[in-house]
């Protein structure tokens, strides 16, 4: 089997199975949470660079003003998106996170035309009419706009436009970001400490520290596994594996955590899914006619 596909299948199923690891610490409030993944995301990765001798972009990087802007407003887009998230798995809203991350691939495609001028075929333009139909559909059959799966899913396709036109690879662009938020995660943290709130401390827990400290690892490691996966396979191989994560995300929260999914909502669903494979089977469809004319 091709390495690539291994390892991209581990990095989305490390990801589908994150709401049991956020659920494992609903104890935590979310910002700390996300304070605490900032401080331990960063350890984690100072030793791996440390382990690969890979400090030589940081100097360089720190004097070049346009670099760190963009960083700056990736890791502002990458707090925000997992914030949401946190806070949505530790609030019954396990369902609606993976809707966000189903209607991604669609925003991302939808970023390239109006960023990065990209010209999209008939069939494409029809599979996002038919993704906004599913959302207008929730919106209207739930009487309120999916927000959780929009701030989601455009503030990861946002993240994933300013990462895709970034001038570092995926551990130095991560390990930028998390240098750029130490610092307000550090206060943060100090200042729960100070108030005797710090959960990491004052836990009678021990799997509370545990699980806080695992939140290095186990923000990194799929990342890391993912854009060694990306180098060695085709893009659209890597986009029917991204699906994994949503929907194995979407099963959790209806056979673990017990959501409500009645069948208005299904069928918004049922209409998103219809469109990503429509669009799935279009890309598949355009590179075999590529191949064959090459």
């Amino acid at each position: 089997m091709n390495p690539g596909i291994v390892y991209a299948t581990l990095a989305f199923f490390f990801w589908g199975i994150f709401p049991l690891y956020f659920h494992a610490l609903a104890e935590v409030p979310p910002m700390e949470m996300l304070a605490h993944r900032m401080l331990w995301s960063l350890l984690f990765l100072a030793l791996v660079l440390t382990a690969r001798r890979q400090w030589k972009w940081l100097p360089q990087t720190l004097r070049q003003p346009r670099i760190l802007g963009s960083f700056i407003a990736s890791a502002v887009l990458l707090s925000a998106n997992w914030f949401v998230y946190i806070w949505s798995v530790n609030n019954g809203h396990v369902i609606d996170a993976s809707l966000g991350y189903f209607i991604n691939p669609l925003i991302n495609v939808l970023l390239g035309v109006l960023v990065l001028k990209e010209k999209l075929r008939r069939a494409q333009w029809v599979a996002i009419a038919a993704a906004a139909c599913g959302v207008l559909w929730l919106t209207w059959s739930a009487g309120q706009v999916p927000w959780i799966a929009l701030i989601l899913g455009i503030s990861f396709g946002a993240y994933g436009l300013l990462r895709k036109t970034a001038a570092l690879a995926a551990l130095e662009g991560l390990s930028l970001e998390t240098i750029i938020l130490f610092p307000l995660a550090l206060c943060y943290v100090v200042w729960l400490t100070v108030q005797g709130q710090n959960s990491f401390v004052n836990s009678e827990f021990d799997s509370t520290r545990w699980l806080l400290a695992a939140a290095g690892p186990i923000t990194a490691v799929p990342l890391l596994l993912f854009a060694a996966g990306a180098r060695r396979i085709p893009m659209a191989a890597l986009g029917l594996i991204q699906y994994l994560s949503p929907t194995m995300q979407a099963l959790l929260g209806v056979w673990v955590f017990h959501e409500a999914f009645p069948p208005a909502r299904l069928l918004g669903f049922v209409i998103i899914w219809g469109a990503l494979a429509l669009y799935v089977a279009e890309g598949l469809w355009a590179g075999r006619v590529n191949r064959r004319a090459a």
